[in-house]
């Protein structure tokens, strides 16, 4: 009969066959020679990459079936992560707005702390200093505390040294502020990637990167509304604007600590799941993902896993060219604020509205770059490369001229591009990822390392710059974008064989949705990765004829030269 249908799973109790099932599976069964025996079930023809029980279950769902599932997933993880982070960059990006508050006014937070635009640099490099050193113990205690109280911890205790923010009376009082608040905020993002691939497949990434990251820019939008209505509160009860952006964020971010400890869900097979999750649909979620995705059964810690992380290339040169990436796109973030101002387009506190624009574009080329990797038009490499080389190109606006609408549209274009630059990078990236322990290592040492770029970035701007239009400023940071080129370059030869795979099962996956089914017969092989350049991918079905009504299967192998 060609590609034979497996026994269908379904019915009241899991894994029981329905009658209209077992007459199915009667008739396409082979005939044992005495017809003495019963009838042997028989799976879908498949590649070494994959078993007979994983095709016999997906193969009882359907495209609808799955689509429906990944819709509850994403209301349960997708929204409450992304307002995590939401939340996150708001506190995270008010400290550059509050540096333009009520500017030669005696109530701004440079005359107040008696601080030179060079000393309030270091609030966000300490910031993002206290994050490399921490990140990476932060997010290894993901697996045992589980993601609802890990995120619950770093939500209340970012909340409550934010609003220590406002009490401070001196630039010592803010450094050590920063400091502690990138400690309590270490292993955020990580943590955030690493549960999601506990949930989502690496070729379909795109859509969670997109929206944490069409968050982050959200948050510019969200961020200089509410600063921009905080600044009237100026002088209120005795507390300058500054300290009012500290304090209610602070407050409102603890309170929002409580509804994570609600509703954040844990792994597809936690207790919790059980709630919105039946075990049918559990089994799915993690049946359907890679060999190498972390699994709810998986040890708190090996440290085989973290080894393995250390000795593989791969997560250096991912590490290198995010420190790239960060340092020209940090730097540009941290002082747009600054850019724009000092533009003169609007007075004060209307020049923070001058920001939405450049987070709006950065949304729309977000969702135009998860769009382009859902549908596989490009693999993922080639995508992220075209984007740096694009970045660059905008920032070389900086250098060339000085021009005020010039210097905007190359603010707007660098955040855009900037910002829709994570879709690729971070789902190429989960790819290569191993379990649970070697996902949370390599994303902890990645992302703290990577945090360089935050450190760095803040100080590339000093005033010393500010005579030639920071034009010295602009040129380290296409310097940094040229090392991020650079480095991914390497990364996509060291992971060419690998991607090549994700890009054709991912191209795969969508013909057989076209055909009302899902692709179950092959899968992406990390472990024992095929060759990229070949002929072809020839396969060999191999049928195993089996007497006394023992099972028929036929199954593939695949042989790549």
């Amino acid at each position: 009969m060609g590609l034979l249908n497996s026994l269908r799973f379904g019915g009241a109790q899991r894994g029981s066959p329905t009658e209209t099932d077992v007459e199915q599976a009667v008739h396409d069964a082979p005939s044992s020679k005495n017809n003495e025996e019963s009838p042997a079930v028989v799976v879908r023809s498949h590649t070494d990459a994959v078993d007979d029980n994983r095709v016999a279950f997906l193969d009882t769902f359907t495209p609808a079936e799955q689509k429906k599932i990944i819709r509850k997933i994403d209301r349960r993880i997708l929204i409450m992560a992304g307002v995590i982070y939401l939340v996150k960059q708001i506190d995270v990006n008010n400290a550059a707005s509050v540096k333009v508050l009520a500017v030669d006014q005696p109530t701004n937070i440079l005359v107040q702390l008696k601080m030179t635009s060079d000393q309030y640099n270091w609030v966000q490099s300490i910031y993002y200093i206290s994050y490399i050193i921490f990140e990476l113990p932060s997010n290894l205690f993901l697996k045992l505390m589980t993601p609802r109280v890990f995120q619950t911890r770093i939500c209340f205790l970012w909340g409550l040294v934010l609003a220590c923010h406002a009490a401070v009376h001196n630039k010592e009082g803010l450094y050590a502020a920063r400091f502690f608040l990138g400690i309590a905020e270490a292993g955020l993002f990580p943590s955030l990637i690493t549960h999601l691939c506990n949930w989502y497949r690496s070729d379909e990434m795109g859509k969670p990167i997109m929206w944490l990251f069409g968050i982050f820019n959200l948050a510019g939008v969200l961020g200089s509304l509410l600063v921009y209505g905080i600044a009237y509160l100026d002088g209120k009860q005795g507390l300058s604007s500054w300290q009012w952006v500290f304090l209610i964020e602070g407050v409102a971010t603890m309170a929002f600590a409580g509804l994570i400890w609600a509703v954040y869900p844990d792994y597809p097979k936690s207790p919790r799941t059980e709630k919105w999750l039946t075990p049918r649909e559990q089994e799915f979620v993690e049946l359907r993902l890679t060999e190498n995705a972390p699994k709810t059964q998986d040890a708190s810690f090996s440290w085989a896993e973290a080894i393995e992380t250390l000795k593989d290339l791969r997560m250096w040169s991912f590490m290198m060219a995010q420190v790239c990436m960060n340092t020209g796109g940090f730097g540009l973030t941290w002082f747009l604020p600054t850019i724009v101002t000092n533009l003169g387009f609007a007075g004060l506190p209307r020049n923070q509205l001058l920001m939405i624009p450049p987070a709006a574009a950065g949304i729309i080329a977000l969702i135009v770059a998860a769009w382009l990797l859902k549908r596989a038009f490009l693999p993922r490499p080639v995508l992220t490369l075209i984007i740096v080389a694009l970045e660059i190109i905008t920032f070389s606006i900086f250098l060339a001229s000085r021009t005020r609408g010039a210097i905007y549209t190359a603010c707007v274009l660098g955040s855009m591009f900037s910002a829709c630059l994570a879709v690729p990078f971070w789902a190429w990236r989960t790819s290569s990822l191993r379990g649970t322990t070697g996902t949370a290592f390599a994303m902890g040492l990645q992302s703290g390392v990577g945090q360089l770029g935050g450190v760095i970035g803040p100080q590339i701007f000093r005033s010393k710059f500010a005579a030639d239009g920071y034009r010295t400023s602009y040129a380290i940071c296409v310097g940094a974008l040229g090392g991020c080129f650079l480095f991914n370059c390497l990364s996509w030869y060291l992971t060419r064989n690998l991607e090549w795979d994700v890009h054709r099962i991912r191209r795969q996956r969508i013909k057989a949705e076209k055909q009302g089914r899902l692709f179950t017969e092959d899968e992406v092989k990390f472990f024992d990765e095929r060759e990229r350049f070949t002929t072809g991918l020839k396969k060999k079905l191999i049928t195993d004829k089996t007497c006394s009504g023992e099972t028929r299967r036929g199954r593939a192998s695949h042989i790549v030269r």
